[in-house]
């Protein structure tokens, strides 16, 4: 530490071999960013703007649809202004902010499946449950964040890839890692864990359930309730255990895979759960329809 200047700002280095597709991959991931922008609006304001939408399903759904406002605003401003042109550099704060904001959120949004998993045996419970998911996921991210910027950075300051995360910012630390490493690694791989083993055992109770439904119809509607939620799982702990709970590490994968989690993700998430959603469909044509009126006048 002597004989070197403490790190004030990273510069982040983006995606690999993208080098020549900046305007493309700009146009794309904007409209990516609009999309899911407007798409989780909307939700909100059928949700919000209709009684019948008053539900504990529904509830969690808002905030499914807070978390997918915010989650992709943590890093997608600022890639698109890279690809613009604009300074690729991000001062130790805001890396620090970064960093923390996705894991705070990335956890919630772990948690908030999990829950949605037991919002039917729970219902009464579904505020406290919610707010236990933002406190917790606040927790994980503050010691995670802790963990990280407590280290001493005195170069090199180049982070490959287009935000701040644990895998890339970790090893420009220049001070012993193998704590803050181990803490990760567990911390992030626990809580996977623990939620996708209680939504596997909620799910085995429902599947247990509707299989003793007597007719056939009845079954189909049941597992197809459910299926919104399981795909949108899937698309969640997909990209998890490819960054955090695997060995190797390639520069190239993790950003397509961040790339996937942090953009089209929490775009397709309204889709997931409105194109075969009757309810919410309904109440947001009636939200415009008396929003236009109301203009109108």
């Amino acid at each position: 530490m002597k004989n070197h200047t403490p790190v004030t700002e990273f510069l982040l280095m983006g995606i690999p071999y993208t080098k020549g597709l900046e305007n493309m991959l700009f146009v794309l991931f904007l409209a990516f960013y609009f999309l899911t922008l407007l798409g989780n609006l909307l939700i909100l304001l059928a949700i919000l703007t209709s009684s019948n939408l008053h539900t504990p399903m529904y509830f969690f759904l808002g905030n499914l649809s807070v978390f997918d406002i915010f989650f992709p605003s943590v890093s997608s401003p600022k890639m698109m202004l890279s690809l613009m042109g604009q300074s690729r550099t991000i001062s130790y704060p805001g890396c620090a902010c970064q960093l923390f904001f996705y894991h705070f959120l990335g956890c919630t949004e772990c948690f908030l499946y999990t829950v949605m998993a037991y919002d039917r045996f729970a219902a009464i419970l579904c505020t406290i449950m919610t707010l236990g998911t933002w406190v917790g996921s606040c927790l994980h991210a503050a010691v995670l964040t802790f963990l990280i910027f407590h280290l001493p950075f005195c170069g090199p300051n180049e982070v490959d890839n287009f935000f701040c995360d644990i895998p890339v910012v970790l090893p420009l630390a220049c001070a012993d890692t193998s704590l803050a490493q181990t803490v990760s690694f567990t911390n992030v791989g626990i809580v996977a864990l623990i939620c996708f083993l209680l939504i596997l055992t909620s799910y085995t109770r429902i599947v247990v359930s509707v299989l003793k439904i007597s007719s056939s119809e009845g079954r189909r509607r049941a597992f197809s309730t459910c299926s919104a939620h399981l795909t949108s799982i899937l698309l969640f702990y997909g990209p998890v255990v490819l960054i955090y709970l695997r060995p190797a590490s390639s520069p190239w994968l993790d950003s397509v895979v961040q790339v996937l989690n942090n953009i089209v993700t929490p775009s397709l998430n309204p889709l997931i759960y409105t194109l075969r959603n009757k309810d919410v469909k309904l109440a947001l044509r009636k939200a415009l329809i008396q929003g236009v009126h109301t203009c109108g006048v």
